[in-house]
């Protein structure tokens, strides 16, 4: 198993890729942490870690808050010894779809300064732990609109930017004591956009100006990649097992794309 006695926590662990990941982590025999606001949706997750024998706790916690990310990354380090991995997939309502002429400053610097402050938070709580073992890894999770030329998603598009510049400002800072750092670049996966998920709450605006459903702009976003489709949580959280691992230790500051090809690096 790649990830046998390792301690993972995730944050946005209810949601639909930290879920998908908490799975992954578990089935590679990782004991997980799932940290989110939703304890109903934190706890659907345990129950499908625990149908297959994984194990996971849960915990309410808001990843914006310092303290609480810090007193949670302390309970998991006490009862678990050590923090081996911590995956940052939080997401946090902001407003898509507006052109710039409409937008304003607040829902601009809204997904920016949210997602640059979970990512600060988590992980300067996770990677204390890890520096005192020596080893560890830190995860995030971006997408294309950090690279693509595009309207409708400047805020987000931004907060995306930033957050793969700091995977790899974060992997100088933390190398030194044996931590890696990376950041996942899937784009649109159609699984997470079911009617009613988060992703299909900030799509909707986008697909409404373009007189389209969100499955219909999805089917354009697949037939706009190399491979003409969108990856799948299946994909996504594997390969954040693997990146987690011991067998990509030579890798950080790296971002994995995930896009199928709507960017190439």
């Amino acid at each position: 198993m790649l990830l046998q006695n390792k301690t993972a926590i995730v944050y946005g662990g209810g949601g639909a890729i930290g879920g998908a990941a908490a799975r992954a982590f578990a089935r590679e025999g990782a004991k997980v942490f799932l940290a989110g606001r939703s304890l109903e949706k934190l706890e659907a997750v345990a129950c499908d870690i625990a149908r297959f024998g994984g194990a996971a706790a849960t915990a309410v916690v808001d990843a914006l808050d310092a303290q609480s990310v810090e007193r949670h990354a302390e309970a998991v380090a006490e009862a678990a010894g050590a923090i081996d991995v911590a995956l940052n997939a939080v997401g946090i309502f902001h407003v898509q779809g507006q052109p710039f002429a409409e937008l304003s400053v607040e829902d601009f610097m809204l997904p920016i300064e949210a997602y640059t402050r979970t990512v600060f938070i988590t992980a300067k709580a996770a990677s204390r732990f890890m520096a005192c073992k020596g080893s560890g890894v830190f995860m995030m999770i971006s997408t294309p609109g950090a690279r693509l030329a595009g309207t409708g998603y400047l805020g987000y598009g931004t907060a995306c930017a930033a957050k793969e510049g700091m995977a790899r400002l974060l992997a100088a800072e933390l190398a030194p004591v044996g931590v890696r750092v990376v950041c996942l670049r899937p784009h649109a996966i159609p699984e997470a956009s079911a009617r009613g998920s988060h992703s299909e709450k900030v799509f909707r605006p986008i697909a409404e100006r373009a007189g389209l459903t969100v499955g219909e702009m999805l089917e354009g976003a697949a037939e706009g990649t190399l491979l003409k489709r969108l990856p799948t949580l299946e994909q996504v959280a594997e390969t954040a097992a693997f990146m987690a691992s011991d067998r990509a230790g030579a890798m950080t500051g790296v971002v994995a794309n995930l896009t199928c090809g709507a960017v190439v690096d």
